[in-house]
């Protein structure tokens, strides 16, 4: 059984020239999953602009959870809305999708969010692309804690975004003190410290790290000296082997070198952005070496 982990996280810049840094956690070189969660970047609090042309996803569902700042999603399926904070976007790619994402609003206001990915199940790897806009997620509270439910369920509340295989997805606002949140039992989960420090399992994880926790406990227990959030994420631990690479998801290398050489082609697979012509963010080379799977080492 793998131990409990605190992982450190890494700048990365999400969007080419312009880029916006992000703090990514997940996918981490030990832990490549947590439940079917394959992805966490963490970004801000900063005055930097999202600025991100059309690129295209495979094998996955992305999440974008904005805390502060507002965000227009546009994609190959026709949407277009702009996201605010406590409102959720969840796209599924299925075998191909493209979207942007760029901040809107005044320039100089605070950007602040999480953007995360879910590995799609091998069963659904090719299920029709798709987009959930929700701006209404339930919440539920205990002794020192309230949660919005993004994914998944928790304490008897359950959230309305699809999902394909267990899991749990929520931002959890803590009080001073010890808060215990209820969880199952056989999910694996995660804590990420999105604004500052926190104590779970007689461990200090500070701001911008992510802690593992395995399977085996029914409550999770957090303690913190300020009012804090902290999301948690969490699922039945995924047992496919994944083949990421920039922004997609297969099962081998000759999965991605595939996606890549459509989307290098324009093809119908990915689809078209409206709104900006013909400027999207191009692939990079492949590695030399074929890419392997990610395997799991704690």
């Amino acid at each position: 059984m793998a131990d409990d982990r605190v992982l450190d996280a890494r700048e990365v810049p999400l969007g080419g020239l312009r880029a916006l840094t992000v703090h990514r956690t997940l996918p981490h070189r030990d832990l490549p999953t947590i439940g079917a969660w394959c992805f966490v970047d963490h970004f801000g609090p900063t005055t930097e602009s999202m600025n991100v042309l059309p690129h295209p996803h495979t094998g996955l569902q992305t999440v974008t959870w904005p805390i502060e700042g507002d965000i227009r999603h546009r994609d190959s399926l026709g949407s277009d809305v702009v996201l605010r904070p406590a409102e959720l976007n969840l796209m599924t790619s299925g075998d191909g999708v493209s979207h942007s994402e760029f901040s809107v609003g005044d320039p100089d206001a605070p950007m602040h969010g999480i953007q995360l990915w879910v590995a799609l199940p091998q069963e659904s790897r090719f299920v029709p692309a798709d987009f959930e806009h929700l701006p209404d997620l339930p919440r539920v509270s205990g002794d020192l804690w309230e949660a919005i439910v993004l994914v998944g369920e928790l304490a008897g509340a359950t959230s309305p975004a699809r999902t394909y295989s267990p899991l749990v997805g929520a931002q959890l606002r803590l009080e001073p003190g010890r808060s215990q949140v209820p969880v199952r039992a056989d999910f694996e989960h995660g804590l990420l410290a999105v604004d500052g420090p926190f104590e779970s399992e007689g461990t200090r994880v500070e701001h911008r790290q992510l802690q593992y926790l395995q399977p085996g406990r029914d409550v999770v227990e957090v303690l913190v000296e300020r009012p804090t959030t902290v999301l948690l994420i969490g699922g039945e631990p995924f047992d496919e082997e994944l083949v990421m690479w920039w922004n997609f998801i297969g099962r081998s290398h000759e999965d991605i070198e595939d996606a890549r050489r459509e989307w290098e082609a324009a093809a119908e697979r990915f689809g078209h952005v409206e709104g900006h012509g013909d400027q999207v963010i191009p692939a990079p080379p492949l590695p030399q070496t074929p890419l392997k799977p990610r395997r799991r080492r704690v």
